[in-house]
């Protein structure tokens, strides 16, 4: 069997054990324009370009992805460390650290994307002493009119500083619409970080994103 005849076969079986097509997007970490061509494979059309990634041996080994997790974390301070110098090219690490917020606390809340960003997000708040948020994009539900939201359950968010955590940016559309989801309720996103970034972004409506490997297709 090829990998495309894999992955058709595996978005069907998870179509057929109810998973919508935001969800099994998020599953395969593909676009849902991929998704819909795989269970539909429409007669006269391609595959979409998209690249799947399979990291399912470090985020099923609880070990390795609470390395994975503390690898983004350090992302994100060095990134923080590497515009601060820009700032201020004249003054060594210790300087930078007494004169800016280096080193402190990443945010009060971890927001994690369901599903693959949450164990992340988890990790990432309990080394930081921080609360934890969860979001669920509007692709994962199955209203009429979707919408994102907020778990109930968890940390809320308004009026407070939020780092966004996912696994992957495919599209771009679920960090847009968590980043104003944010914003509408008064609460100031941070910065985002993802393991895989398949889009190139450098930022999402003025939030910097910081991943661990940009993703590119060459054809």
């Amino acid at each position: 069997m090829s990998s495309l005849d894999d992955l058709i076969s595996r978005a069907k079986m998870l179509l057929a054990e109810g998973h919508s097509p935001g969800q099994i997007a998020d599953e395969l970490s593909l676009s849902m324009e991929t998704v819909t061509w795989l269970l539909t494979q429409a007669k006269g059309t391609t595959a979409p370009k998209d690249v799947h990634i399979d990291w399912s041996a470090v985020s099923s080994y609880a070990p390795l992805l609470d390395d994975t997790a503390k690898m983004l974390l350090t992302r994100f301070y060095q990134a923080q460390e590497e515009e601060m110098r820009k700032k201020s090219p004249d003054k060594g690490s210790d300087q930078l650290v007494n004169d800016t917020e280096i080193g402190s606390p990443a945010a009060e809340v971890i927001v994690g994307i369901a599903i693959s960003g949450i164990p992340l997000a988890t990790l990432i708040a309990d080394q930081e002493a921080a609360d934890l948020a969860i979001y669920f994009p509007a692709k994962q539900s199955q209203n009429k009119d979707p919408t994102g939201s907020i778990s109930g359950n968890f940390a809320a968010v308004k009026d407070r500083c939020c780092l966004i955590i996912d696994d992957t940016i495919t599209s771009g559309n679920t960090m847009k619409e968590v980043v104003k989801y944010l914003k509408k309720h008064n609460a100031t996103p941070v910065a985002i970080c993802v393991i895989f970034d398949k889009r190139g972004i450098k930022d999402v409506e003025g939030v910097p994103v910081y991943s661990l490997f940009k993703i590119s297709r060459i054809d």
